[in-house]
């Protein structure tokens, strides 16, 4: 069983991982963020080291624009809700991977994908640069991106508490 606090609330998380976005962390760190308090409850993770964890998922990995780094995220906390950490049990394994394809299934039937350049609508993705984008006000009038960290954030939040 997870840990949450009293408190606990799935759609405050996802606005946590929202203005996690807007203070400038990427998706996947904005996600797990929402959850830090979690995370330190169970395993004795600081913030610093969660973002650092996460850094690279930004992006789509690492601004390639593969897999969304909300839906990173919402990997990340699959293992810490249900953790595989003995690859000598199966079971576990396979808890694992059906959490995290029930997390993408739900996060692709709300967005239409789970990949970054096509949430973002771009083309030739594969020619970005990792100079990660300047955050303007007009960087977060185009992007989706804090809607989708939030969408990604409650998405973990609700399965937290229908676990409990």
């Amino acid at each position: 069983m997870v840990f949450i606090p009293a408190d606990f609330n799935p759609e405050e998380r996802g606005e946590r991982a929202e203005n996690f976005f807007k203070q400038g962390y990427n998706c996947c760190q904005s996600v797990v963020l929402a959850f830090a308090d979690v995370i330190k409850e169970l395993y004795g993770m600081d913030e610093r080291t969660i973002s650092a964890l996460c850094s690279g998922f930004g992006g789509g990995f690492g601004r390639m624009r593969e897999v969304c780094g909300s839906v990173s995220g919402m990997t990340f906390m699959a293992g810490i809700i249900q953790p595989a950490s003995n690859p000598s049990v199966r079971s576990d394994r396979t808890a694992n991977y059906a959490l995290v394809q029930e997390f993408a299934s739900e996060f692709r039937s709300m967005n239409g994908s789970i990949v970054c350049r096509e949430l973002l609508g771009l083309r030739n993705a594969h020619e970005e640069i990792p100079v990660p984008s300047e955050r303007t006000p007009e960087y977060y009038k185009k992007r989706p991106c804090g809607q989708l960290v939030r969408m990604a954030a409650t998405i973990v939040a609700n399965k937290i508490v229908s676990m409990q």
